[in-house]
């Protein structure tokens, strides 16, 4: 085991503070990643890795999106926040930040289990935001680890059974109509263990056509089935009935009436429908005390419906089943006389949408004629190993390997005799590797290098064919990258860690959406380059009062990009990320008193087209919240407020990238509070 790493005892030896000092002062801990696959400590890692902990990711917060867990965390951008008709979008390194909705390009994992299908789109709305114990986000290509995904990853963890018998019952109230009312229970008994977590929510939403309904239930269940093995049962369901989009507007209807819905977004009823299931079982066997084996199997039904906001082919629909196993062996042991970890694994993955889509002219959203209806099947296998050497104390070899093979059909059955038949088939396979080095200068301080490659096939709405009708986009290709980067962590002093990161990601056949009035379509870019610092700092300034920041830079520009309409793009910015990026948080926490915690966010300016035509200014939001907690006979009571955008600012929640009529702007909330009230008996 590699000397560096280090017990907040050895922190402060190696700070020359005396042991009693330590003892009635906090001081940092070292923190340990799964997220890349290999259970490791966060500074030993050759990666960019944000870690959130449960305190920081649900204390006072609202819970709406998932961004509000994720704005300390460097080079991720989020934006989307209050349209739960086209959901939270974000991006790491601007990797996602064109998607028009959901989360694309990242790999998106709940307790072990994919939120993204096989073609590479994801959906945040099916987890319990207030139940999450720990985020772990990877910036950066990541397809060595997890396949079809060169944005990166995030791991979340939400509520286990616990030693002590939580149960909990709450209630939050806010501005425009929001409400929540939840309950959870955990306890972890010899030999088994269970947590629950149910809510209902209500959001009227700040603009027109923006209402939300919204229920959700989470559970664990596991069984210690011998010494050496256990097994855990995940039950996920949402529902949601109701969930309106306001869609974008233009600058002259945000200076007219910032709250207002599109014209055609109230005519046509705009929104969403959807339920969706998901049951997952993780295996895990310790084979010897050198060898562990986990495995997974899961199986996910969506059933969504949404009205898009435009009359013509606008409502779509689908049915789909997405399922899955995976399995990894690791094994921990010398070679040679060097400490080394290996893994070796596979994931086989299957996606199935049953999709249509109508004509929708009529007032109301009330469908017509049938224009598309096709079975879309998505098949992924992914082979796999990783290898940690310790070459000495000071410095470990990180390399890693994956195979995945990707095919993808579809089933054209709206075809009728003379129609033309759009059923077709493609397939992709790719390799991708990564190579990082990290060297322990001192015992408080490492540095690390790191190159990878990755690559994001198209998703079924991308290879949409602009040419009419469905199937695929013939020209359209796996867009591919490779990831230069070095960083360096570590403490400083007891209380200070920081983390650092200077990356360069080579860009080939980017895809890019572009605009033709009805819906969107997608092309493939020349090539671009992706240039970045990522910076993050936390300070506790005493065992009460901590000091949080984080900054970004980001130089994200098309090398090589000549458009479906001959426009050259060459030298201009990616639009939809921010040059720079800065969060900072002062936070008091007194265990057993309460919390007050501010945050401020400062976004440099960003453009909405590929052209850099329609620029969007900068903003910053200040936010804060405050709890008190009261002890009720054995029971204890936590009652917090938060003030979201106290300085009343003007800003746009979400822009809509190259859109076609000029309806960019999605307006932000202004000065909003919310109240609420936690009941643990």
């Amino acid at each position: 085991m590699p000397t560096r790493r280090l017990t907040g005892a050895l922190l402060l030896a190696a700070a020359g503070v005396p042991a009693a000092y330590g003892q009635e002062t906090t001081e940092l801990e070292p923190i340990t990643v799964d997220s890349s696959r290999i259970e490791r400590d966060l500074q030993d890692t050759p990666a960019a890795v944000g870690v959130v902990d449960e305190q920081d990711a649900t204390q006072g917060r609202q819970g709406l999106q998932l961004d509000e867990s994720l704005v300390r965390i460097p080079g991720l951008f989020a934006q989307n926040r209050y349209n739960f008709a086209q959901n939270l979008r974000v991006s790491i390194r601007g990797f996602g930040a064109r998607s028009p909705f959901g989360i694309r390009g990242i790999k998106l994992l709940v307790d072990g289990i994919p939120e993204t299908v096989v073609d590479g789109q994801s959906q945040s709305d099916a987890i319990d935001l207030t139940t999450v114990e720990n985020i772990e986000v990877i910036r950066g290509p990541s397809s060595a680890l997890y396949g079809n995904a060169t944005g990166g990853v995030i791991d979340i963890d939400t509520l286990s059974p616990t030693d002590y018998p939580l149960r909990e019952a709450a209630a939050e109230y806010g501005s425009f109509g929001y409400n929540r009312i939840s309950a959870r229970a955990a306890k972890q008994h010899d030999g088994w263990g269970y947590a629950l977590s149910a809510w209902n929510m209500n959001y009227r939403g700040y603009r027109d056509q923006s209402e939300t309904e919204k229920r959700l239930f989470n559970g664990k269940f596991n069984v210690q089935l011998s010494d050496d093995a256990s097994i855990e049962t995940i039950v996920r369901v949402l529902d949601q009935p109701l969930g309106e989009d306001p869609a974008g507007i233009d600058r002259d209807q945000v200076r007219d009436d910032r709250r207002q819905a599109s014209a055609n977004a109230a005519r046509l009823n705009s929104g969403q429908e959807v339920d969706q299931q998901t049951l997952g079982v993780i295996y895990e066997h310790a084979l010897s005390d050198v060898d562990q084996l986990t495995g997974r199997v899961f199986y996910t039904r969506r059933d969504f419906e949404q009205q898009l906001p435009f009359p013509g082919p606008s409502l779509i629909a689908y049915v789909r089943d997405f399922y899955g196993t995976g399995l990894q062996y690791t094994r921990t042991a010398p070679i040679a006389g060097f400490p080394n970890r290996f893994t070796m694994g596979m994931d086989a993955e299957f996606q199935s949408d049953d999709r249509e889509r109508f004509l929708v002219t009529q007032p109301g959203g009330q469908p017509g004629t049938r224009t598309l209806q096709q079975q879309e099947e998505a098949d992924s296998i992914g082979i796999y190993a990783q290898n940690v050497l310790s070459l000495t104390d000071r410095l470990d070899l990180t390399t890693g390997i994956r195979y995945d093979d990707l095919e993808f059909t579809i089933d054209d059955r709206s075809a009728g005799p003379g129609d033309f038949d759009d059923s077709g088939e493609r397939s992709f396979s790719e390799f991708s590797g990564t190579v990082g080095a990290t060297y322990a200068v001192t015992q408080r301080h490492s540095v690390y290098t790191t190159v990878g490659t990755a690559f994001e096939s198209p998703t079924f709405t991308e290879f949409a064919n602009p040419s009419g009708g469905g199937g695929f986009n013939p020209d359209l290709q796996p867009q591919e990258a490779i990831n230069y980067e070095v960083g360096a962590k570590g403490f400083i002093g007891t209380r200070i860690r920081y983390d650092l990161a200077l990356f360069r990601v080579d860009v080939e056949d980017e895809l890019v959406v572009f605009d033709m009035g009805e819906r969107d379509f997608y092309e493939n870019s020349g090539e671009s380059e992706r240039r970045g610092v990522e910076a993050s700092l936390a300070w506790d300034l005493t065992s009460d009062l901590s000091l949080s920041a984080a900054y970004t830079y980001s130089d994200f520009v098309f090398q090589e990009f000549t458009d479906v309409n001959g426009n050259d793009f060459a030298g201009e910015r990616i639009p939809g990320i921010p040059e720079s990026v800065f969060f900072g948080e002062l936070a008091w926490r007194k265990p057993g008193t309460g919390f007050a915690i501010l945050d401020v966010q400062i976004y440099d300016e960003l453009y909405a087209d590929n052209a850099n035509q329609v620029k969007v200014a900068g903003y910053g939001v200040v936010n804060g919240r405050i709890g008190v907690e009261q002890r009720l006979w054995e029971n204890l009571l936590t009652v917090h407020v938060g003030i979201n955008n106290i300085l009343d600012d003007e800003f746009f929640s979400n822009v809509r990238i190259n859109d076609f009529n000029g309806r960019f702007f999605e307006p932000a909330p202004d000065r909003n509070f919310y109240l609420g009230a936690t009941l643990s008996l």
